[in-house]
């Protein structure tokens, strides 16, 4: 009896210390206690996030209309029942299209059931999730056999990804909603699966540095995060160890695959994006790359902070953000540099995404909220709250697109985009590198802008996305025959041959190398960068002014593209403009048949349409489009002729628009300078049917000076006013001091030009 009284003492004194230890333990923070890797929502959503919405709903307008929305289409969908069709179509096809809904609405259910703590969507995610298990472990591969990496739920494996990407999500705002029985079972026949399709079974999609595989790696983490399994995180941030490629292999796109052992999420971080945040593929891609990156970074921030994401690569991630913003035009379109389809912007999802995550684990940049406030809807998670509550506060700011140098390549060593605004004017000079397969063979092209609208146009790519009639939505044909090749940009063509011969092994071991780029004079922005491995023995400098000129209108471009060569070639100088021909200083002649003007390289889809010989020493091109006036004035000698093109020439299916160029044409030269000025004047009323100031304010255009280490242009108006633009062709640093005698008068400066 005794020895069972001192037990119970004994009892009650450790219960009593646990007890006290218990109420000790209450005076730490929550966060030093709770196990994130066991808490849910934690990928994207978090636990703590949802406390602070809920707290805030009714309160913030963005961010309460936003979740009005969402819900009133999910409860639609809610309303009309779950489909889960067997998968047989390409991309824009029935099957296609529902699953890639049903991503978005099971993504956007989940993150209903968290902020409005109702069952109905919880039980609705956890419905199709199970519709899904049913189905998958039945799939075979995707009947469509188009793709070089087939997904089983979509013709190719990106999509497959896309999918995993958005549910992981899904799953990680319901995982507390199901049992321990049902987790296991969508984690052993859905999810670890799935994931193993994307990676294990597709190497040559998912070892890859690519838009595609970053998709790919953020689909296999994310899923790993919300199931707490670190091999499958490994796999993503390294890709898959010891892997052996097919040294032939190569993408849909034409690219080699990745042999050289970089692979994974953060090689994908690593080798694309330059310092300064440009993405080698361009902006169209770019914007389709940045949601698994920033999305899956966010999920690696919330659960794995140890890994310090959004500071690898000095903060690459959130820097790009800015330099893809930068690279849009007035109105928010993305240039269509490389693959890019025109009309894509920054409305799109996913830079509502980059907006709301740049703002949120950023410095808080103001800008972004005006850009938030246009885009009209925010996040449903803690970065859309943030935004949120910013607007709320009034702590907008202008988003203030300024010229700038985007350098290219992983150190920034590679070329890059210039892009130079004055005023209403936006020049985008392209010196970059190949830009992976989705890059074109354009050295030094450029396209023009005004007040958004283009005046010299870049095509960009040729396909119909998601548009099943053209091509099942995918890359045409005639994006490599037509829209890849040189001729189809605004630079220089040599022989009728495109840059590298329009081989991809070849322009991706090249890049461009900058001059210089100026842009600290307000009135004087250039922008200078040479290319010497396009065509072997030749070398082609390029320098682009936009100019603020108190004796114009508007501001201008110069443009001085210097060729040397070690032997005669011809050389095509190309002007793709929008708009109706209003006047010429040359006589031309028009066909009465249409031939193309070639049989390859592009030139067979260009229609021959009139052709002129040059007649004096500057000639004059003058159109009309959206109601304004532009005017071309070039140099030109005897030897020199005009081509009047348009594009869609050996095009039966009318997959190619129909625009016009003026093709500038020299034969049998070793060196040519190209000497250009393009004005935009003047306007038209279809009101009062009024033209102002429809003619061009250029009276001579004249070189006064082309050495290898300098290039001067006259300019004059037709009040006689006379303007001088010197250019650098080398030493160009801002440091370096230069003298130059022209017509007997020396010119002194520093820097990289001089203009008075």
């Amino acid at each position: 009896m005794k020895n069972q009284f001192s037990f119970i003492l004994i009892l009650v004194f450790v219960l009593f210390t646990i007890y006290s230890c218990k109420n000790e333990s209450t005076s730490i923070p929550d966060s030093e206690i709770i196990n994130t890797s066991q808490e849910h929502p934690k990928l994207i959503l978090t636990a703590q996030g949802v406390k602070d919405i809920r707290a805030q709903l009714g309160k913030i307008p963005i961010f309460d209309n936003t979740l009005a929305k969402v819900k009133e289409e999910i409860d639609a969908e809610i309303e009309a029942g779950i489909e889960v069709p067997i998968p047989k179509d390409y991309s824009g096809g029935y099957t296609h299209v529902r699953h890639k809904r049903n991503w978005v609405v099971l993504q956007q259910a989940g993150l209903l059931y968290q902020i409005l703590d109702d069952e109905k969507y919880a039980k609705y995610v956890k419905n199709m999730l199970m519709q899904y298990e049913a189905l998958y472990k039945t799939l075979p591969l995707h009947p469509k056999t188009r793709s070089y990496a087939r997904g089983k739920l979509f013709w190719q494996c990106l999509n497959d990804s896309n999918w995993l990407v958005y549910v992981s999500q899904a799953y990680d705002c319901i995982y507390n909603y199901l049992s321990k029985e049902e987790r296991n079972k969508l984690e052993t026949n859905l999810f670890r699966p799935f994931a193993d399709h994307i990676s294990i079974d597709s190497p040559q999609f998912y070892q890859r540095v690519h838009n595609h595989s970053t998709w790919g790696n953020a689909a296999v983490g994310m899923i790993g995060l919300v199931m707490d399994d670190q091999e499958l995180i490994d796999r993503a941030l390294y890709g898959i160890k010891d892997l052996k490629l097919d040294a032939k292999a190569k993408d849909d796109d034409g690219g080699f695959l990745n042999k050289d052992g970089k692979a994974g999420f953060l090689a994908n971080i690593e080798e694309p994006f330059s310092p300064d945040g440009y993405y080698n593929e361009g902006p169209y891609y770019q914007r389709y790359a940045m949601y698994p990156f920033l999305i899956f970074a966010e999920g690696l921030h919330n659960v794995k902070p140890e890994l310090k994401i959004f500071e690898y690569k000095e903060g690459v991630l959130l820097k790009s953000i800015n330099a893809l913003l930068n690279l849009s035009d007035a109105d928010g379109d993305f240039f269509p540099l490389n693959d890019g389809q025109k009309g894509m912007s920054y409305y799109n999802s996913a830079l509502v995404t980059a907006v709301d995550i740049s703002y949120h684990y950023g410095n808080q940049d103001p800008g972004l909220l005006s850009i938030a406030k246009e885009q009209n809807q925010v996040l449903l998670d803690d970065s859309g709250l943030a935004v949120a509550l910013g607007i709320k506060n009034g702590k907008e700011e202008p988003f203030n697109k300024k010229s700038i140098n985007l350098s290219d390549g992983p150190k920034g060593t590679q070329g890059g985009i210039a892009i130079l605004r004055n005023q209403d004017i936006e020049l985008v000079f392209k010196y970059a590198a190949q830009g992976s397969s989705h890059g074109h063979y354009d050295k030094l092209s450029y396209s023009l802008y005004e007040r958004g609208e283009e005046v010299i146009q870049d095509y960009g790519l040729a396909r119909f996305v998601n548009i099943e009639q053209k091509g099942g939505g995918n890359y045409l044909k005639e994006n490599k025959t037509w829209a890849k090749q040189t001729i189809a940009h605004n630079t220089v063509t040599q022989n009728e041959t495109s840059h590298f011969n329009a081989k991809y092994e070849v322009g991706s071991q090249h890049h461009s190398v900058l001059n210089y780029f100026s842009s600290e004079n307000k009135n004087v922005q250039v922008a200078s960068a040479k290319e010497s491995n396009a065509y072997p023995g030749t070398e082609m400098l390029r320098t682009m002014a936009v100019i603020n000129d108190e004796d114009f209108e508007k501001p201008y471009l110069i443009d001085i593209m210097k060729v040397t060569s070690d032997s005669p070639n011809q050389y095509d100088y190309p002007f793709y403009y929008f708009g109706q021909v209003l006047q010429t200083n040359f006589e031309y002649q028009t066909k009465e048949t249409l031939k193309a003007l070639g049989s390859k390289n592009g030139y067979q889809h260009l229609y021959l349409e009139a052709s002129a010989k040059a007649n004096s020493d500057n000639s004059k091109f003058s159109w009309f489009n959206n109601n304004k006036f532009y005017t071309l004035t070039t140099i030109t000698n005897s030897n020199d002729e005009f081509l009047f093109a348009r594009i869609g020439a050996n095009d039966p299916e009318f997959n190619l628009r129909r625009d016009p160029a003026l093709i500038l044409r020299t034969k049998n030269s070793k060196d040519k300078t190209f000497v250009s000025v393009i004005e935009s004047h003047g306007s038209y009323s279809p009101v009062s049917e009024s033209a102002i100031n429809s003619n061009s304010s250029i009276k001579d255009l004249e070189v006064v000076l082309d050495t290898e280490a300098y290039t001067a242009v006259h300019i004059t108006n037709i009040n006689g006013s006379t303007k001088l633009f010197i250019t650098a062709n080398k030493n160009a640093s801002t440091e370096t001091s230069h003298s130059v005698k022209i017509n007997d008068k020396n010119y002194e400066w520093s820097g990289s030009y001089y203009f008075n």
